[in-house]
């Protein structure tokens, strides 16, 4: 089968950065998926793995890719939730081969059925964010369905990405939160709006004067999505006491979470392929989700995060998707489309 593969870390304008290589079709374990991949996205992970990877001497090299869509093709022993000719989407495994290569094993408990409504393209735009996202909110922050005194304003901090793009239209959708975006730029100010923020911050200024002045009480929840060390401090100040913030990248330089004491602020980690990392408990509650969010979908809740279309998967056009997302100034998602 057709793969891309990264074998050393190199720059995404390197020739070598990403090799098109040829791999036998894997075969399904007991509870696996094998799935005829038809679309992807391409995440930050992607690129943070890309420039770090190094393949053992002789060896096959990392297949990446975290976001697919596509249709089962076989299924293995133990399979109950899918069957041949299913059309499923899914983030995939951190420690397993990605979806950039036309055939992907997923076990069935992280996948979830494909929204009928749209296309394969952009239901491959939805699933790593839509789990971070999810996650973050209930999980994390344990947000319920309805606002409380404890739960009535979240602010997003770069809220035009992926995780932000959905996360706005699930707070939207299923909580009564006031929905603070900061996006800095006219294009991703008109993007945040048209996901559905009540409110829109410049984060390029201070950014608690501004929460402050839609939100007296400061905001009861943080997802802090980007450059959280450069905006810690802001964050902090924009917070209500007793309200949580949420993270999910590693900052540049260490947070000094004693900041958070006199306000007894709470500090929650998002990872998530820590559930399928780890084989937990509640490993199927990503499929669930993903059922839930595909229902929300084809009922006109919750739209596609596509944003740019790049065209085949292929390493020339995976590349330039690669290299979208390091310069910084990407607006949802980036989606390849078919071999």
């Amino acid at each position: 089968m057709k793969a891309v593969a990264c074998f050393k870390p190199l720059p995404s304008s390197h020739d070598d950065s990403l090799v098109d290589v040829s791999l036998d079709r894997p075969s399904p374990g007991p509870h696996d998926l094998l799935v005829e991949v038809r679309a992807i996205s391409v995440n930050p992970i992607d690129t943070k793995i890309r420039g770090t990877y190094t393949a053992a001497p002789g060896g096959p090299g990392k297949v990446l890719g975290w976001d697919a869509a596509g249709v089962v093709v076989s299924i293995g022993t133990e399979v109950t939730l899918f069957a041949p000719g299913d059309e499923v989407f899914y983030a995939g495994e951190l420690d397993r081969p990605g979806s950039n290569a036309e055939f992907q094993l997923i076990d069935e408990r992280l996948a979830g059925r494909k929204p009928k409504s749209i296309g394969f393209a952009e239901a491959a735009a939805l699933p790593l964010t839509t789990v971070t996202a999810w996650e973050m909110l209930f999980d994390r922050l344990k947000i319920r369905h309805e606002t409380s005194e404890f739960a009535t304003s979240l602010l997003i901090v770069g809220a035009a990405g992926g995780v932000g793009s959905i996360a706005i239209q699930l707070a939207r959708q299923l909580t009564g939160l006031t929905v603070v975006a900061a996006a800095a730029r006219p294009e991703t100010q008109a993007w945040v709006r048209d996901m559905g923020a009540h409110h829109i911050i410049d984060h390029r200024q201070p950014i608690a004067a501004q929460v402050r002045a839609v939100v007296p009480g400061g905001v009861t929840h943080v997802l802090a999505l980007t450059r959280t060390e450069e905006h810690f401090d802001q964050i902090i100040e924009a917070m209500a006491p007793q309200g949580a913030l949420a993270l999910i990248e590693s900052p540049a330089s260490p947070l000094d979470i004693n900041k958070l004491k006199t306000k007894s602020l709470s500090l929650h980690w998002e990872f998530m392929f820590t559930r399928s990392r780890y084989k937990t408990a509640d490993m199927a509650e990503q499929g669930r989700l993903l059922n839930e969010v595909s229902a929300l979908v084809d009922a006109g809740r919750i739209r596609s995060t596509l944003k740019v279309h790049l065209g085949t998967i292929n390493t020339v056009n995976l590349k330039r998707a690669h290299a979208l997302l390091e310069s910084g100034t990407s607006i949802g998602k980036v989606v390849l489309e078919g071999f």
